[in-house]
């Protein structure tokens, strides 16, 4: 059983930088340790905190180019801002990354040390394909951690969206609960995602490679494939 990725054409039209990798995993096993990703996180926090490193924030190219990308679409990214934005500025103010599972902890690892957004998706929960595209403001959302509340993205956000309702909004700032990743799922699509991959597009490349070693261990296979537009479509 497949999934297939797409990227609408009127996206890739307006972002022609885009570029998308999708790294699947399957026989994912959440329950066992995972004792690579621990360390990757506590190196980020021990580099952090020794003052060697600090994660990419608003003034860095590639989260300014994700704040360009929303505002062309709509949104203020200074209110509701790119994944990967969020989660250094928790981590800086913090001085550590949140532990919610082994694959959501690989995947928040990569994406902060690179400065790239990175989700993922239970593709045992998602329903037919994976489009990302506009919005025309019918489509329903569910956040991720509040099973009861119901969303509705305005016309022209960009938004991941399976046959059902929405997977995350404004592009990358948040997952939905339906397709939630836990300990359990063992059928896992991650992506890591750049706007600028005329500069960008070697680090991706590198960050999908770190995401793999660290799932490799724990699963039966992976994959990595890239959306782009001129290569609109990929099967997870």
């Amino acid at each position: 059983m497949t999934t297939d990725f797409r990227l609408a054409p009127d996206v890739a039209d307006a972002f022609p930088d885009t570029r998308i990798a999708v790294v699947t995993a399957t026989g994912l096993r959440g329950r066992e340790p995972w004792p690579a990703t621990t360390a990757a996180l506590e190196e980020l926090e021990a580099l952090l905190a020794d003052g060697s490193w600090s994660p990419a924030d608003e003034n860095a190219p590639r989260i300014e180019a994700w704040h360009a990308v929303y505002r062309a679409f709509g949104t203020n990214p200074r209110r509701i801002r790119p994944s990967v934005d969020a989660l250094g500025r928790r981590l800086a103010k913090k001085g550590a990354l949140p532990r919610i599972n082994p694959a959501v902890d690989s995947y928040n690892a990569v994406s902060v040390r690179h400065g790239l957004p990175a989700g993922a998706f239970d593709l045992d929960q998602v329903t037919g394909d994976i489009e990302i595209r506009y919005a025309d403001g019918s489509e329903n959302f569910t956040p991720l951690g509040e099973p009861g509340t119901v969303e509705t993205p305005k016309p022209g956000e960009v938004i991941y969206t399976d046959t059902t309702d929405v997977l995350t909004r404004h592009w990358n700032h948040r997952d939905a609960h339906r397709t939630r990743v836990t300990e359990d799922s063992v059928r896992v699509a991650f992506v890591l995602e750049t706007v600028a991959a005329t500069r960008d597009e070697q680090l991706l490349t590198t960050a999908a490679g770190d995401l793999q070693a660290l799932l490799q261990p724990h699963c039966d296979s992976s994959t990595v494939h890239y959306l782009s537009p001129a290569h609109p479509d990929a099967s997870a």
